[in-house]
């Protein structure tokens, strides 16, 4: 019999860019692999007021041959011990969770609680982020909820490993984050700016992605206006979806 994972976190129908992106394509590795694989998703991810964003939801048709299952509501207590008893039931050999912002902590902290009760599941946290980029009051006790249900850690850069050891001493790995191989083929500079109407030979800084107040979008701004830059004629592209005032 396969083993069984299940991968909590953010994939289609939600529209979470890279997150979403990484989950699908390392559930297709462990189906590869001859796991069993299941995504549960949200089926509620943000409220309102944590996204200020146009829709949650992607456009995209759903990924083929993914078995995705949108069932988690971020701010339901009593979705959580649906949630949490279903998997406990389930018995899977592993859950791999995605840990990025407190906000989590009390809905995928509790469901994971009750998964523990099986005595049999090992939890696995792939943790984005340790220390929010937007910081928020009770930031530390979430985290630290959360962070009490994990058997073992992943994270993908020195410094969240070392901010990861502020919090707990559970078993931790650092790994460089894998190179995606699920975008198509390679286009060339040249076929790729033509097709934008660019020209091929400018000098061109891409800024691409959610655009929110702690990526720096305004720092850069600022660097581009150095007589350097401007001496070196180098160009500025913004591509993305503005989260706040876009005067700001």
């Amino acid at each position: 019999m396969n083993k069984k994972v299940i991968i909590i976190g953010s994939a289609w129908p939600l529209r979470a860019g890279g997150l979403a992106t990484f989950n699908e394509r390392l559930a297709k590795q462990f189906m590869e692999e001859g796991f069993d694989t299941t995504i549960y998703t949200f089926n509620l991810q943000y409220p309102n007021f944590l996204f200020p964003g146009s829709t949650q939801l992607s456009k995209e048709p759903a990924p083929i041959d993914l078995n995705i299952k949108a069932c988690i509501n971020s701010i339901n207590p009593l979705n959580w011990l649906k949630v949490g008893n279903e998997l406990r039931k389930l018995k899977p050999d592993f859950i791999v969770v995605r840990f990025w912002m407190p906000f989590f902590g009390p809905c995928l902290g509790t469901i994971l609680r009750i998964v523990n009760r099986n005595k049999f599941t090992q939890i696995i946290c792939i943790a984005d982020n340790v220390i929010p980029h937007e910081k928020r009051l009770g930031d530390s006790l979430l985290t630290k909820y959360f962070f009490s249900s994990i058997h073992r850690f992943i994270t993908m850069s020195e410094k969240v490993n070392q901010d990861l050891k502020t919090f707990t001493q559970k078993s931790s790995i650092n790994i460089v984050h894998p190179i995606y191989d699920n975008f198509g083929d390679i286009v060339y500079k040249e076929e790729a700016r033509n097709y934008l109407g660019l020209p091929v030979n400018e000098k061109i800084i891409l800024f691409f992605g959610f655009i929110r107040k702690y990526k720096g979008l305004d720092l850069l701004l600022e660097a581009m206006n150095d007589s350097r830059i401007k001496a070196a004629n180098i160009k500025l592209l913004i591509a993305g979806e503005f989260y706040d005032n876009k005067e700001e």
